[in-house]
């Protein structure tokens, strides 16, 4: 097993103050410098671009939404499927015309994209207008690399194959005052074989769980209420640990934490989600009763060939016992549709699953090759056309088994997070289901972040609507 790389204290330490010497400089300037970060992708991508808000604000910068007027511009891209690593392409192209009329704008690429090597060298051979390029391994020295682009100029790329590595002390600045993101390990060990994630990531890796505590214990006192436990596979948490300690034991530790907040965590791996994980939720009172565990294909066959390592009835049996502790638990689950060598008739045991289990929502993908990957490399027959038929299937399925669940909140009253304004005209602000279902309401936003009963008056397949009680 690979060592994890703990950065020291004192690495640490002197990357604040290369925040503090940049931010010695941008205080000559002639008006405060903004900074643009742009994120796509999963949770932890939204986790570190916080870590890198959290440098900028110490170098002395302000945030905005506008590339225009940024000083600097961190895009965060992701490599899960091509689409997102297409559209990133396309973006990254059109801040040529930025960099044109602002030729001091240093432009930043991170995340998982830009570790592998096709893309890395793309940027670097056909993108010349990019300054700066790192991945994930390197966004701990995020201030340095910035400190030596103002006073040196040229570019700079840090996308090295290397062991991943833990850093403790990295400033955060949060965009959300009421949720909050919190990575308990980093990293993948389970070589699916269509995920490019522990390419990029690197192997798993574990936070100390006294360090992750204490981070909540600060979240709790700032005020926050809805905290998110963050892993490629949670469910493996502690195991390169010099002292183990499993997922369900610091689950325990971050309930015992005092103050009125839910719990949530993501994402699960169904080979490693035990019977001891689903008996501490059903015990812990402030972890939330929604499950996302991910089954991706319906059909034996398929399974082995994505090396998911585990079966049909295994995850049924799963799904079944934590029913039996938690009646009303939310699930959900991610599918890819049109994995290489799938049929129609292997589809179809997909669609049996959803029928059986009837998860309260799903995250579709088509399959999506991607380079490096043992898929990449497999003989994929089916059509596009086949394919997209297939989706619209699934999509179709879900979308009535999602109106009918929904449907079976109208009536009730449930307690639920006040958590944001809402984007429908109609309605004034959203709220959160303790299981994670979205509530649209009206009233006084002095609401927001106060747990409120809600009488829920009407549902689609997307949300539910409700009035405060």
């Amino acid at each position: 097993m690979e060592r994890t790389t703990v950065i020291s204290p004192a690495d640490v330490e002197q990357q604040l103050e290369h925040c503090r010497a940049v931010a010695r400089l941008t205080a000559q300037w002639a008006q405060k410098p903004l900074a643009f970060v742009d994120t796509y992708g999963c949770q932890q991508n939204e986790a570190d671009s916080e870590r890198i808000r959290g440098y900028l604000a110490r170098m002395g910068f302000g945030f905005t939404d506008s590339e225009e007027e940024a000083r600097i511009i961190v895009i965060n891209t992701c490599a899960i499927r091509e689409h997102a690593e297409q559209r990133v392409f396309g973006n990254v192209g059109a801040l040529v015309h930025v960099k044109r009329r602002h030729p001091d704008t240093l432009i930043c690429l991170c995340g998982c994209m830009v570790q592998q090597p096709h893309a890395a060298q793309r940027l670097r051979e056909s993108y010349r207008h990019v300054d700066l390029v790192f991945g994930p391994h390197a966004l701990w020295k995020f201030p340095e690399m910035i400190r030596t682009l103002l006073t040196q100029r040229g570019r700079l790329f840090s996308v090295q194959d290397e062991a991943g590595s833990i850093a403790e002390g990295i400033p955060v600045a949060r965009q959300d005052r009421i949720k909050a993101w919190v990575s308990i390990m980093y990293g993948c060990n389970n070589f699916c074989a269509y995920c490019v994630v522990p390419y990029v990531r690197g192997r798993e890796r574990s936070r100390k769980p006294e360090d992750i505590l204490a981070e909540v214990e600060r979240l709790v006192g700032e005020g926050y209420k809805d905290i998110t436990l963050l892993g490629q596979n949670v469910n493996s948490y502690g195991k390169d640990l010099e002292k183990p300690v499993d997922f369900a034991a610091l689950l325990e530790a971050v309930n015992a934490i005092p103050g009125d907040f839910l719990i949530r965590f993501m994402t699960s791996h169904p080979k490693d989600a035990t019977q001891r994980l689903f008996e501490t939720m059903a015990r812990c009172g402030k972890v939330a009763p929604v499950l996302h565990l991910p089954f991706q294909a319906g059909n034996d066959r398929v399974l082995q060939v994505m090396n998911r390592r585990h079966t049909r009835a295994e995850y049924l049996e799963k799904i079944q016992a934590v029913r039996a502790l938690i009646p009303d638990i939310v699930l959900t689950s991610d599918i890819i549709v049109g994995f290489p060598g799938e049929t129609t008739e292997e589809f179809e045991d997909t669609l049996k699953v959803l029928e059986e289990v009837r998860f309260d929502a799903l995250f579709t993908f088509i399959y999506s090759p991607r380079a490096g990957t043992p898929a990449a490399q497999m003989d994929d027959p089916m059509p596009r056309e086949e394919k997209l038929a297939n989706f619209n299937r699934l999509t179709a399925l879900q979308d009535r088994i999602s109106e009918e669940k929904h449907a079976a909140y109208v009536g009730r009253t449930v307690r639920c997070l006040i958590d944001g304004r809402s984007d429908d005209e109609r309605y004034d602000l959203t709220a959160r289901t303790p299981g994670n279902r979205l509530v649209r309401i009206n009233g006084d936003p002095s609401a927001l972040g106060q747990f409120r009963d809600v009488s829920i008056t009407g549902a689609n397949k997307w949300s539910l609507f409700g009035e405060l009680v």
